[in-house]
């Protein structure tokens, strides 16, 4: 067993959180979320692009599968292109205000031989569409809220009205203490190793770094761990939890396409890099076909919400046609340690049994003299 004070604060048995990834949900199902938090850890869903419909009925899903706590992630956006409310309109200003980027995506899909197809869904991710989403967690009464973008400091009152508890992710030791400020429950300190959004220090100077700028908030490390060792070190860095989501990615209960899990299991961690090319925002992602495309085409990202339309119109035609090589595939430069697919409880007995196995060793291996 692997438990802390913390564990107890946050009613779970063991410190390891599933990172609330989006992906368009396929990420982190209600499947896999209910797995997680019923291995012990805390589940989190990840809905940023998901309808308010959706949101509810994966929040609810996951609750015929588990009564153990788990959480949901959303990206609230503080910084957002001007954009027009709909993704039909924000196409034809990309037509009208950026025609070579409209043009480069055209000829990638003519390139792949795939249907000219776009996404029936009209919403434009921006903080007009949290908030629609947020109103749905709270009349949920969602144990955890987890920001993976902005902060949450407008929800602070509400939540402690129902005892719900705030997450915050920082990249940066500026953010982390602006995260304080704002009254979160946890901040996570997010090493640029991790995938998706992320910044650009790496999780060992980080991690401390954040843990002696905002104690006494506890932190959640984040970036590069997906295994005992990383555990372990996270822990001795000061982090009260980890927040682990690319050694889940291949969990069995995850609806990532086939195509994507193995393309993590095969690489090493170089072949997971960042770029703006899928949202406008820096993400890391596998690099693959189509990141190498852009890199070559010589132009430059919008921001968002224009590249992420732009972007998954393009999925939209990937998925359309079946394939799933050419999908966004974010993950971090831990999938260099992940080596095969499984179930999730799995994954969680290694992750603790690998962690206590550490602790051991180092009591075996190492003679301190304490006074």
């Amino acid at each position: 067993m692997l438990h802390n004070a913390f564990s107890d604060a946050w009613g779970i048995e063991v410190p390891i959180f599933l990172a609330g990834m989006g992906v368009g949900g396929r990420a982190t199902p209600p499947a896999l979320v209910a797995a997680v938090s019923q291995a012990g850890g805390l589940g989190v869903l990840g809905c940023s692009g998901l309808s308010p419909e959706e949101t509810r009925r994966r929040i609810r899903e996951v609750r015929t599968l588990t009564d153990k706590p788990f959480g949901v992630d959303l990206l609230l956006p503080a910084r957002i292109a001007d954009a027009p409310p709909t993704r039909t309109a924000v196409r034809e200003e990309i037509r009208a205000r950026f025609p070579k980027h409209a043009a480069f995506v055209q000829e990638l899909i003519r390139r792949h031989g795939l249907p000219d197809v776009k996404p029936a869904d009209e919403t434009v991710v921006n903080l007009e569409y949290a908030k629609s989403v947020l109103e749905v967690i709270f009349d949920e009464r969602v144990p955890v809220f987890a920001a993976g973008l902005g902060d949450p400091d407008f929800l602070l009152e509400r939540a402690r009205a129902q005892g719900m508890k705030l997450i915050g992710l920082s990249g940066s030791v500026r953010n982390a203490v602006r995260q304080k400020k704002s009254g979160v429950d946890a901040i996570v300190a997010q090493g640029t190793e991790a995938g998706g959004h992320t910044g650009t220090v790496a999780s060992l100077p980080l991690i401390p770094q954040v843990v002696d700028a905002v104690s006494p908030t506890p932190v959640l490390a984040a970036g590069g761990i997906a295994d005992g060792r990383g555990i372990v070190a996270a822990l001795a860095l000061g982090a009260q939890a980890v927040w682990i989501g690319t050694a889940f990615l291949v969990a069995d209960e995850g609806q990532l396409f086939s195509a994507c899990k193995d393309q993590i299991v095969a690489s090493d961690s170089e072949a997971f890099r960042i770029s703006k090319v899928w949202t406008g925002k820096t993400v890391r992602a596998f690099h693959g076909e189509i990141s190498q495309a852009w890199a070559e085409s010589g132009l430059p990202t919008l921001e968002t919400p224009h590249q992420r339309i732009l972007m998954e119109d393009f999925l939209a035609a990937a998925l359309a046609a079946g394939r799933h090589d050419l999908f966004y595939n974010i993950a971090g430069q831990a999938g260099g340690l992940v080596k095969a697919r499984r179930p999730a409880k799995d994954i969680m007995a290694e992750l603790v049994d690998g962690a206590v196995e550490q602790m051991r060793r180092l009591q075996r291996d190492l003679v301190v003299s304490l006074p």
